[in-house]
């Protein structure tokens, strides 16, 4: 067992000093990749507009007009939530605006019982509350001085319900697919390594192994590039593309913040 806690030391003093440069630049990027799940959607709705309105109207029985106003009330909101998430201005009602395309986007597209996806946007979510978090971290409460829950708080919440989110695509994929003696090993290191996300034990260590995990994955499983461009499964693999870089923006967050007060790693150091 030292032996174990001397590797993950040496792994986490070479992951400080690698990362060292790019530091000051890991939030921006992954407040960029949180929300360009988001950008490529709204871009995808206006240069496929009459495709959109089609389905809508046809599978989805929406009304002539009804489908029009879902449409650009989507992709207004999307552009102007994440233009804000990524200059970091106002982002309680940035995060809010998001959330709600989600539910709505589940919702009007008939998704919302579809297992994957559902996994897929638990794990967006939790992308979105890792941005929350981000921000109460360096907010000064209104009040002070009055009894409140302090933003210190709030941030310590946001972090572990976030990461807790977080790991639910890597579930969809264990859960999904044929079963190889490959995926059964990979299946097994990705499964403890959500683990120690989930309660915080070496979570930086365990984060980064995540979106090293999820940029191969993404290349690999989601090329949609690879997809003659009237297949219609290039839409899908192009969707899921950009959803699992969202995701990797929230684990960069989690990496660049830590897990927050309610984890093992916080614990240890008041022990």
């Amino acid at each position: 067992m030292d032996q174990v806690k001397q590797y993950t030391s040496h792994f986490e003093d070479f992951l400080e000093k690698f990362s060292q440069p790019l530091k000051p630049y890991i939030p921006a990027i992954a407040r960029f990749l949180i929300v360009v799940t988001f950008l490529e959607d709204s871009l995808r709705i206006i240069f496929q507009w009459e495709d959109q309105l089609w389905y809508l109207e046809k599978h989805r029985n929406f009304p002539w007009g009804g489908s029009h106003l879902f449409l650009a009330i989507n992709v207004i909101i999307m552009l102007g939530c994440s233009f804000l998430i990524i200059r970091r201005k106002y982002p309680e009602y940035a995060v809010s605006g998001l959330f709600v395309v989600v539910i709505a986007q589940s919702i009007g597209y008939g998704l919302i019982f579809d297992l994957n996806f559902f996994l897929r946007n638990l794990s967006v979510i939790g992308g979105l509350l890792m941005v929350l978090s981000d921000a109460f971290s360096k907010k000064k409460s209104l009040f002070p001085g009055l009894p409140q829950l302090s933003e210190t708080d709030r941030k310590t919440y946001f972090q572990l319900a976030g990461r807790v989110l977080l790991i639910f695509l890597f579930l969809g994929f264990i859960f999904n697919g044929e079963w190889t003696l490959t995926r059964l090993g990979v299946s097994v290191i990705g499964f403890i390594a959500c683990i120690m996300v989930v309660v915080g034990f070496k979570a930086k260590w365990s984060a980064t192994f995540l979106v090293l995990f999820l940029s191969i994955f993404n290349v690999f499983i989601n090329n949609w590039w690879s997809v003659h461009h009237t297949h219609p499964q290039r839409d899908f693999l192009k969707y899921d593309f950009f959803q699992t870089l969202s995701i990797m923006g929230g684990l960069l967050l989690l990496v660049n913040m830590g897990p927050g007060g309610i984890s093992l790693d916080e614990k240890k150091k008041v022990y």
